[in-house]
C-alpha cells in the first residue's frame, strides 16, 4: 500500500508572453520537471494552469480609453448608476475609472458594512453601534460620514470611499446601502458592479422599473478599437495590468485545456486531466474575505474533472463499523468498504465529506499551491487526487 496521499507540485516556467504556443510550453515545463526531480507522470494526473498565462499568451488586455469607449457604446452621454462594486484596487479601481470616462455623471452605490467578496467599508462592531440597518438605510456619503468618518480597510489601510472619488475625479456620487432599486433615484440606466450576484441584481432593478441595464460580463465582449475582448465574462475576471490597461479573463479555454490533454497523450501516452484556475474559494479567517473575485474558480476543464466526489467519511465508519476489530482487520474491513461503495449521497458515511464540484475543489488548491506573489509556478500538477485508502 502507499504511504503516499495526493501530492501537488508548483511548476516553475519561463516568463510568457504574448504569441507563445502556450500548450507545447505547459507540457514542457510539466516534463521536464518530472526527469529533473524524478517522479513519473499517471493516468489521471491533474495539471492546472493559471488563467493569467493563457490571457497573457492570447494578449487579451484593454486599456482603460477602450472600456470607457465600450460603456459609451452602451448608455451614451448619459447620467449613469453603478450598483454593488467590490471595493478592490487590482480588481476594480480601473474599471471605475473608465466607467466614469465613459458617462456624463457616474452615480455609486457601495453596499455596507462589506461587499460581496467581503472588503469592509466597516467592521460587524461598527454597524452594531451605528443603529442602521444595512437592509433598509440608504445614505448619502455625507450622512455616511458623519457617522463613520474614519474608514480604514484591514488589511490595506485604504479609505475606499475617497479612492473612488479621486478615481473619478471627485466626479461621482457615491450613495451607500444595499437596495438596489433606490439607485433608481438618480438614473434608470445603471450598470451592475457585482460578481456573483449579479442576475438577482439586474432582475431587482428591471422589476423596479431600470430601462437600460447591464452587468460587468456583457461589457467588452466584442473588441473595442482593437482590445482584447471576453465573449462569456466581458470585464469579469479582468484586473490591474499598467497605470492605463486590464488583463481581461481569458478566451477559449475549452479548446485550450483539450489541446494540453492531447499533447500529453502524444508525448508521454498517459491520460493526464486538465484545467485553467483563476481566483481559488475560500475565506480568510482573519479579514473575512473571500478570495474569489473571478466569476468562476475554473473556466474550463477536462472530462475527468466533471462531477463531485462520491467519498466516505473515515472517521464517520470507524466510529460507527470498527471499534471491535483489530487494527489489522479494521484496515481490511475499511479498505472492502470503500471499493464497494456506490452512490452513497444519502447516505450518513457521507456526512462531512464536500459536496463541492472537483474543479472548484481542484482549482481552489491550484490557486493556494500557486501563490499569487512571486513563487513562479503558473502551472500546478496534482497526483494521487482520485486514489483513496483502498488504491
Amino acid at each position: 500500500m502507499s504511504l503516499i496521499g495526493t501530492v501537488g507540485r508548483g511548476i516553475k516556467a519561463p516568463i510568457f508572453r504574448e504569441g507563445d504556443n502556450l500548450p507545447e510550453m505547459v507540457v514542457d515545463c510539466v516534463i521536464n520537471a518530472s526527469q529533473n526531480e524524478n517522479f513519473e507522470l499517471n493516468n489521471k494526473d491533474i495539471v492546472g494552469v493559471t488563467e493569467a498565462v493563457l490571457a497573457r499568451t492570447q494578449g487579451n488586455y484593454a486599456t482603460i480609453e477602450q472600456i470607457a469607449k465600450a460603456v459609451n457604446q452602451i448608455f451614451g452621454n448619459e447620467e449613469v448608476g453603478l450598483v454593488f462594486p467590490i471595493l478592490s484596487r487590482n480588481r476594480f479601481l480601473p474599471i471605475l475609472k473608465a466607467i466614469s470616462k465613459g458617462v456624463k455623471k457616474l452615480y455609486v452605490m457601495l453596499s455596507y458594512p462589506s461587499d460581496e467578496v467581503g472588503n469592509p467599508l466597516i467592521t460587524i462592531e461598527q454597524l452594531k453601534q451605528s443603529k442602521l440597518n444595512p437592509y433598509t438605510d440608504v445614505l448619502t456619503e455625507v450622512e455616511f460620514r458623519k457617522i463613520f468618518p474614519k474608514l480604514s480597510h484591514p488589511f490595506t489601510g485604504v479609505d475606499y470611499i475617497k479612492l473612488y472619488k479621486e478615481a473619478t475625479d471627485n466626479t461621482c456620487e457615491i450613495i451607500l446601502g444595499n437596495k438596489a432599486e433606490e439607485i433608481l433615484k438618480y438614473t434608470d440606466k445603471i450598470i451592475c458592479g457585482d460578481i456573483h450576484t449579479r442576475h438577482k441584481t439586474k432582475k431587482e432593478l428591471l422589476d423596479a422599473g431600470a430601462k437600460n441595464v447591464v452587468s460587468l460580463d456583457e461589457i467588452l465582449t466584442n473588441s473595442v478599437d482593437g482590445s482584447g475582448y471576453n465573449d462569456k465574462y466581458g470585464l469579469l475576471g479582468s484586473n490591474l495590468a499598467t497605470d492605463d490597461s486590464v488583463k481581461l479573463f481569458p478566451r477559449d479555454c475549452q479548446n485550450f485545456v483539450l489541446e494540453v490533454q492531447k499533447i500529453f497523450k502524444k508525448r508521454t501516452g498517459k491520460d493526464i486531466e486538465v484545467l485553467v484556475y483563476g481566483d481559488g474559494a475560500f475565506k480568510d479567517p482573519v479579514g473575512g474575505i473571500w478570495e474569489l473575485a473571478d466569476p468562476v474558480v475554473a473556466p474550463a476543464f477536462t472530462q475527468g474533472l466533471r462531477g463531485t466526489p462520491n467519498e466516505i467519511k473515515l472517521k464517520y465508519i470507524a466510529d460507527n463499523n470498527l471499534t471491535d476489530l483489530s487494527e489489522e482487520e479494521a484496515e481490511e474491513k475499511m479498505k472492502q468498504i470503500i471499493k464497494n461503495k456506490q452512490d452513497i449521497k444519502d447516505s450518513n458515511v457521507t456526512l462531512g465529506t464536500t459536496p463541492r464540484q472537483f474543479s472548484d475543489l481542484i482549482g481552489s488548491l491550484c490557486d493556494l499551491l500557486s501563490g499569487s506573489g512571486d513563487k513562479g509556478t503558473p502551472i500546478v500538477l496534482i497526483q494521487g487526487y482520485f486514489d483513496n485508502y483502498a488504491s
